[in-house]
Formats: structure tokens, sequence, C-alpha cells
């Protein structure tokens, strides 16, 4: 009778050890989970204020680009202009080439950009 009272109690032991066991790794789960869980939120954090300053360049980017744009359209408006007015003072024909600084005709630069230049 002892034995078998012995034997479980030894049974009981084993199963409250097993039960025991059980708890602290379930335990740790849940820290796991918990450290886990806030990472993701620092992460999401991080993430978020990325995005906004993302967000901020783009707008800088885009008015930078619209800036530019206008820029782009007046330059060509002017440049428009003055090969207009070249053609009417140069009258019917070819408009001819400038000479560069050693006498000879520029065949870098055709003679739009430079009269652009001087205008």
């Amino acid at each position: 009778m002892l034995d078998n009272a012995l034997a479980r109690l030894d049974g009981a032991l084993a199963q409250l050890e097993a039960a025991a066991r059980r708890r602290v790794e379930a335990e740790r789960g849940r820290a796991n989970l918990e450290t886990e869980l806030a990472l993701m939120q620092d992460d999401r954090a991080r993430l978020a204020a990325e995005l906004d300053g993302a967000t901020a360049r783009l707008g800088d980017v885009e008015t930078a680009a619209a800036d530019v744009d206008q820029r782009l359209e007046r330059a060509m408006t002017v440049i428009g202009a003055v090969i207009a007015r070249a053609e009417a003072e140069a009258g019917p024909g070819p408009v001819s080439r400038p000479e560069n600084e050693d006498g000879e005709e520029d065949e870098g630069e055709p003679a739009t950009a430079s009269l652009a230049r001087e205008h």
C-alpha cells in the first residue's frame, strides 16, 4: 500500500513538473510574442517616418520639376524669338556659321545656339 501511494505520488509529481514546464514554456512564448510585437511596432513607426520623409522629398522634387519645366518653356520661347529675328534680319538663305577665336568656322556649335547666346 505504501509502495502504491509512493508510485501515485511520483506520478503526481511528474505531472506537476510537466505542467510547470509547459507553463514556463508558455510564458516564454508569450514574452517572445510580446517582444516581437514591440519590435514590429518600432519598425512600423520607423517606416512611417521614412515614408513621411520620402513624401516630403517627392513634393520638393515635383516642385523643382515644375520650376524647371517653366524655365525650359521660357528659354524655348526666347530661343524661338531669337531665331526668328535672326532669320528675318538675314533674309532668305542659310544662316552663316560664326567664326571661332582662331578665325575658323565653328562647326561644334550650330549657328542658332551662338545667336541665342548673343541676344
